[in-house]
């Protein structure tokens, strides 16, 4: 679980960050969570970008996915969703 301040440096690391992903029409599949899973592996912090043509919303994909991943979200503002696990091998952002 993160904390306040916590969230807060992860929100300030993911202001210039570009989104990584975009949910659209084929919504959240097992093949999805598996590329989102070695992005996080790799980058710990990663921006999702939602489309208009998605089923879901940001929030509920952000549980969704926190849920398959382990993640923790940080951020949920409009069509962007920002969500941060460590890696396991080799942690790169100390909070």
């Amino acid at each position: 679980m993160l904390t306040g301040k916590q969230r807060a440096a992860l929100r300030a690391m993911a202001n210039t960050l570009q989104p990584v992903f975009q949910i659209g029409k084929g919504n959240i599949n097992e093949n999805f969570v598996e590329q989102i899973d070695g992005v996080l592996e790799t980058r710990e912090l990663i921006k999702i970008s939602i489309l208009e043509t998605a089923d879901v919303t940001a929030r509920e994909a952000s549980d969704m996915l926190c849920e398959a991943l382990g993640a923790e979200p940080v951020q949920c503002i409009g069509r962007k969703l920002v969500l941060y696990r460590a890696s396991r091998e080799n942690p790169r952002i100390e909070i």
